[in-house]
């Protein structure tokens, strides 16, 4: 095949707008069926289904995936903190709303860039990027004053919404391992695979360790958002999104991802009636703004060139 990227078709931003809108629906999913299943619990389980998928479409295509090697140690350690966001979203949506949820983790770019700054010299920020950052933490800032989630009060809400900000940065750190490891050049199914098997064994022993692994009832509802996540969003989604990264230019296809947090305050809102306050709303103006600013250098670039 050949490895020249191709710009962006109909094709290519169709698919980037359905995959935001799964993704931002993913923390609707789980608030939806945590009143049966304990959120921990759900990303657990969604990870092992996933796992178990990946491992099966990669034998049916015959791929090899070593867990040993150069690609052993970062698989880990990128597994880990993979568990570390599940663990900050699931614990963070006992507290806050989904939409906060949707907002706080897609800061994730913003960590990124902060990581591969400090480790990678040819990914130095610029300027401008600086500036973005600062943006993006006004931003955050301002949304921690939009008001208490729906039934909560404002410490919990707080508390919840830092777990969503602890999630994307454990996010962002995932991404930087990948990034700067042998795990770059692994096939997308291994590293996927890291993720998803060492965050099942990890989330399902955090579970057990807190007593929330017997706070399962198997409701129609349950069965449905188990499904969606471990089968669309964990699976489907994610292999996807990487068989677009190996067509098409990723600067390109990147910009999209801004739609996700969008679709995610909508379906709180629509489907959960998250309530959402001016002060959030701004601040979450500012969070993609910020974060538009840091990323969208490289879109500028390829642009011009």
């Amino acid at each position: 095949m050949s490895t020249t990227r191709r710009p962006i078709d109909g094709f290519a931003a169709g698919t980037m707008l359905l995959l935001c809108a799964i993704w931002g629906a993913q923390q609707v999913a789980i608030k939806l069926a945590a009143p049966a299943v304990a959120p921990i619990m759900q990303v657990a389980l969604r990870s092992g289904l996933s796992a178990l998928l990946v491992a099966a479409f990669s034998a049916w295509r015959g791929e090899q995936l070593s867990m040993r090697g150069r690609t052993a140690r970062p698989g880990l350690v990128a597994g880990a903190l993979f568990a570390a966001e599940f663990l900050f979203v699931a614990e963070g949506l006992r507290r806050t709303s989904a939409s906060h949820m949707a907002v706080f983790l897609y800061t994730s770019p913003v960590f990124t860039a902060i990581g591969l700054h400090l480790l990678v010299p040819a990914e130095r920020l610029r300027r401008h990027q600086w500036l973005g950052i600062a943006v993006a933490f006004a931003g955050i800032a301002l949304a921690f004053l939009g008001g208490t989630a729906a039934g909560g009060t404002m410490t919990s809400r707080l508390a919840g919404d830092l777990l969503g900000v602890l999630a994307g940065a454990a996010w962002g750190a995932t991404t930087v391992v990948i990034r700067t490891s042998a795990l770059s050049e692994a096939p997308p199914a291994q590293t996927l695979l890291y993720q998803l098997g060492v965050g099942f064994v990890l989330l399902l022993a955090v579970a057990l360790g807190s007593g929330q692994a017997g706070r399962v009832s198997l409701t129609p509802v349950a069965w449905g958002s188990l499904a969606f996540q471990g089968v669309v969003v964990s699976f489907a989604s994610y292999l996807t999104w990487f068989w677009l990264l190996r067509r098409y230019l990723a600067t390109r296809l990147s910009v999209f991802s801004f739609m996700t947090p969008i679709f995610g305050v909508a379906f709180g809102v629509v489907v959960l009636g998250d309530p959402i306050s001016k002060t959030f709303a701004g601040g979450a103006v500012l969070v993609l703004a910020g974060i538009l600013i840091v990323s969208g250098g490289g879109l500028l670039r390829a642009s011009s060139s």
